[in-house]
């Protein structure tokens, strides 16, 4: 079994890809930082999922080094750079988001499916979000985005079944990763509510992600597609987490409910 894993040189992808490199899988890591995809030891190519030639050049560089085969596909490249009101959102920033999350996801599939199908099958599995089913506010664009992977993933699994292609989603709660570090490596008012709304109280890690990420792509789960499951200590029982402590100092209580120009 082959494997590439966008979004590899960091966090819940290179944890997954260190998981299955440690099991004797061949796999292949991407991203857009060539230094820190080097030290991870993994054989990699650098690639933003954004660029549909850089993409499908991945895919191929993931096939070769899997002696011509791609058996799995692990889609981790994601991530958001607002928070604040839908009403301040800037449309390049929801278009970067939704781009790289929702596209970038689009595209992995799109070519990593072409050369599944011809080969016989194959397992793709998207990192998804908590924010794609539950409300996180102030997140913009990043919870749409996420629960378009959702749905997209859903929809890929109804037409690439006979093809012998397995598509499924994971949606990770809070997870400890260098991106999220100012919640979870502090004691603050956000992680707080996090844990609150969590019914197993405490930060998820980046294992917890992999293992039912390697649990998809492997054989023990060979009748199950089409799945987004929730990978979240229980959170998405309760609700999404408050940010408000955070954000009314920049956008005030009313700016918070979509006033414009609150201090």
């Amino acid at each position: 079994m082959s494997v590439l894993v966008t979004g590899g040189g960091s966090g819940i992808g290179l944890a997954i890809a260190q998981r299955l490199s440690a099991g004797g899988t061949p796999v292949t890591i991407c991203g857009r930082n060539k230094e820190r995809l080097a030290k991870t030891g993994l054989h990699h190519v650098v690639a933003d999922v954004g660029d549909e030639r850089a993409v499908a050049h991945a895919v191929r560089r993931a096939a070769e080094h899997g002696g011509g085969r791609l058996d799995g596909v692990v889609a981790s490249a994601g991530g958001s750079g607002w928070l604040g009101p839908i009403t301040q959102l800037p449309a390049v920033q929801w278009e970067q988001v939704i781009h790289t999350n929702l596209t970038g996801t689009m595209l992995t599939l799109k070519h990593a499916a072409a050369l599944m199908a011809g080969q016989g099958g194959g397992s793709f599995v998207a990192i998804s979000s908590i924010a794609s089913s539950n409300t996180h506010r102030w997140f913009g664009p990043y919870g749409v985005a996420k629960a378009g992977v959702d749905h997209l993933c859903r929809l890929a699994a109804d037409e690439l079944g006979p093809s012998g292609i397995r598509v499924n989603a994971i949606r990770p709660g809070l997870i400890r990763t260098e991106m999220v570090s100012v919640i979870t490596d502090s004691d603050n008012p956000v992680l707080d509510d996090y844990l609150r709304c969590t019914p197993l109280a405490r930060v998820g890690t980046v294992d917890d992600v992999a293992a039912l990420a390697a649990f998809l792509l492997g054989p023990d789960s060979s009748w199950i597609t089409g799945q987004v499951i929730n990978v979240d200590g229980g959170h998405s029982l309760r609700r999404g987490p408050d940010f408000s402590p955070w954000l009314e100092g920049a956008y005030g209580a009313d700016g918070l409910r979509g006033v414009i120009g609150t201090p």
